[in-house]
Order: C-alpha cells, then sequence, then structure tokens
C-alpha cells in the first residue's frame, strides 16, 4: 500500500529523461559475460559495444531506440502500434535495481519489438507507456477540439442504430433466401 503523502511529494516522472541506460546495465553485462568464462572475450565486445551506443527518445508520437557502431541498428514505435508490455526482472537485475521493458506490437513476432534495458523505474514506464498507448490518436485524426460528453453520446447511439439497422437487413435477406430455398419446385 502506498501513502498518498508520499505519493504527492514525489516528483512526476518524465520518460524524456531516460535517453541513456542506467550504468548499472554496464555491470550487469560484465557479470553476464563473465558467467560464460571461456567465451569471456567474444560476449563482452558485442555488449560494451550495444552499452556505449544505446539510446533512448521518447516524443510526443513514440520512442525510438537505436545501437551499435559498425551495425547501426534503430528502431522507432510509434504509440498506437503498441499492443503489450511486459516488465522483467532475472536475478541479477533485482541485484542490481534495474528491469527490462519489452514492448510487443500486433506484428506476429515472437519476441518483443524493442526492449528497454537498464531501467530503475519500470513501473513508471510501464505505466507512461500505457497512457500513452491508450491515448494515442489514429494518424488520420486532426487536431480537432474534442466534443462534449453529450455530442459523443449521440454519435455512439447514432453508430449503434447503424449497426443495429445493418444486422436486421442482414436477417430480413437470410430469411427471404431459407424461403426461396425451401419452396417445392
Amino acid at each position: 500500500m502506498t501513502n498518498p503523502e508520499y505519493e504527492s511529494c514525489r516528483p512526476p516522472f518524465d520518460a524524456a529523461s531516460i535517453e541513456r541506460p542506467d550504468p548499472a546495465l554496464l555491470t550487469y553485462y560484465i557479470i553476464a559475460s563473465a558467467m560464460t568464462l571461456v567465451a569471456f572475450p567474444i560476449v563482452i565486445i558485442p555488449n560494451l559495444f550495444r552499452y556505449y551506443t544505446l539510446k533512448y527518445k521518447f516524443d510526443d508520437k513514440g520512442v525510438s531506440m537505436s545501437w551499435g557502431i559498425v551495425f547501426h541498428r534503430q528502431t522507432y514505435l510509434t504509440y498506437r502500434r503498441i499492443q503489450d508490455i511486459h516488465v522483467t526482472r532475472n536475478l541479477l537485475h533485482r541485484w542490481l535495481g534495474l528491469a527490462a521493458v519489452a514492448v510487443q506490437t500486433a506484428s506476429g513476432s515472437a519476441t518483443a519489438e524493442m526492449t528497454i534495458e537498464g531501467i530503475r523505474n519500470p513501473e513508471a514506464l510501464r505505466d507512461f507507456l500505457y497512457a500513452k498507448m491508450r491515448g494515442a490518436r489514429p494518424e488520420n485524426e486532426t487536431d480537432a477540439p474534442q466534443t462534449s460528453q453529450s455530442d459523443s453520446e449521440h454519435a455512439a447511439s447514432s453508430s449503434t442504430d447503424e449497426v443495429l439497422t445493418l444486422l436486421r437487413e442482414i436477417r430480413d435477406e437470410i430469411s427471404q433466401l431459407r424461403t426461396i430455398g425451401e419452396k417445392p419446385q
């Protein structure tokens, strides 16, 4: 249970302030590479390149992640494409106070499209992404002023009426087809 007084004193979460992973991620990479024993030099070099080149950028439309020197890779996901967000922590992550936030889209891939590594406050980032995901507008929607509650209720009611009318027409057509099919010839 959280203390409401503490919550009001805490500064609001600012995703735009996350531009690089936490320095503890380098420690994580070194420990994880050391666990490979003989393969340590082979494993640590790509991890060092990844750590030193990894950058994040959160803007109004989406989140961007880039890394790499020789093989530079950049991923950009708009908030409207995000389908699911998972926070993962293994034993080393928990010991170092880190987490990874996996962002998935409806691309049909079994893995996450983007994994934001080296995050100290993953729950706040997850909540931020969910809020942006739910509040994202379609691309073709303009910045028109929002309609009043009664206007939106009227629009929802008229669209429901249209759907009901269409369903009734389909029902009547099917009934007519059945009647035609059952007539003796």
